[in-house]
């Protein structure tokens, strides 16, 4: 009974802070919510006896991705949005966007079921899932990470540089205009 109590109020605290990251206004505030939905989904590993992962979410996601975010968000000195700004000539109000949103919302909603439907309902096990024992080294995790992984490791890193750079030369432009 505890535990399923633990896990309704991580996983409500995890969906009300990832709920309220996109109802903020001031992109502050959704940074800091971002980091407690960070903090929830850390304890929902803990919960899943998979401390490695639950201190690598806190490590990664909530040090060092957040602290990217934030100076992000701080170079370019995003102001609070403003209500006056998003008009009928805005680019994300046209119709075509409209659509292809949706069209995408669908399609989460689908693989999500397909998803669901592939692992034999919410408890049931998920296909090809491997046992605890065989990735419970973090040596194995790291050979497996660096060795099967090694291109969506590093392609993620050239992303997440390039967002960086992108960011410098965006606030860049903004001060000349200034």
């Amino acid at each position: 009974m505890p535990e399923t109590l633990t896990f309704y109020l991580l996983s409500g605290l995890a969906i009300g802070a990832s709920a309220l990251v996109i109802g903020q206004r001031n992109p502050m505030y959704s940074v800091l919510m971002l980091i407690a939905s960070f903090g929830a989904l850390a304890g929902l590993y803990i919960q899943l006896d998979a401390p490695f992962v639950a201190v690598t979410q806190i490590i990664i996601y909530a040090g060092a991705i957040m602290v990217l975010f934030l100076f992000v968000v701080m170079l370019l000195n995003a102001p609070r949005e403003d209500a006056a700004e998003w008009d009928r000539s805005h680019p994300l109000r046209r119709p075509a966007v409209t659509r292809l949103g949706s069209m995408l919302a669908v399609l989460l909603v689908v693989q999500l079921a397909w998803a669901l439907m592939e692992a034999g309902g919410i408890g049931g096990p998920v296909a090809g899932q491997t046992d605890a024992a065989a990735v419970s080294s973090v040596g194995q995790l790291g050979r497996v990470l660096f060795t099967d992984y090694v291109f969506a490791f590093e392609a993620t890193s050239i992303l997440i540089l390039v967002a960086l750079v992108g960011a410098v030369m965006l606030a860049r432009r903004e001060g000349e205009r200034s």
